[in-house]
């Protein structure tokens, strides 16, 4: 069902900071941040030749993402995003398996501006898993 991996996404304190650190310390392509009203994040996307990493900060004060920095400070690995053909399919597909949907249970549009998804990390092992409908 899933298919290539899509991104690995970070939670930072400082996105600014960390962009630069990629850009400079790393030599990797920085794409300039772009807000995400709808998830509560800014984010900046790494591009590397087989995958990219999503550095994430909040977005105002209800951001999900500042309750994950509040209990990690410096940061760290935040989900892992898989692409899907057919996101609803995928969807349906893992409920009847009894693995929970975050939210609503319907598709909201990300960062690439295609629907995503993402599941509960105690039914993947500890790890927040994103789908993105490629």
């Amino acid at each position: 069902m899933i298919g290539r991996l899509n991104h690995v996404a970070i939670a930072v304190p400082d996105l600014e900071a960390a962009a630069a650190q990629y850009a400079g310390t790393l030599g990797a392509s920085v794409r300039a941040p772009q807000d995400e009203p709808d998830h509560g994040v800014t984010v900046v996307f790494i591009d590397l030749p087989n995958t990219k990493i999503e550095l994430l900060s909040p977005l105002g004060e209800d951001s999900p993402i500042a309750g994950f920095l509040a209990k990690n400070p410096s940061g760290g690995i935040h989900h892992i995003c898989y692409e899907v053909e057919d996101i609803l399919s995928a969807r349906d597909r893992l409920k009847a398996e009894g693995a929970r949907v975050l939210g609503s249970g319907e598709p909201k549009i990300g960062a690439h501006g295609k629907p995503v998804l993402f599941l509960h990390p105690k039914d993947f092992n500890g790890c927040l898993i994103e789908l993105e409908q490629v």
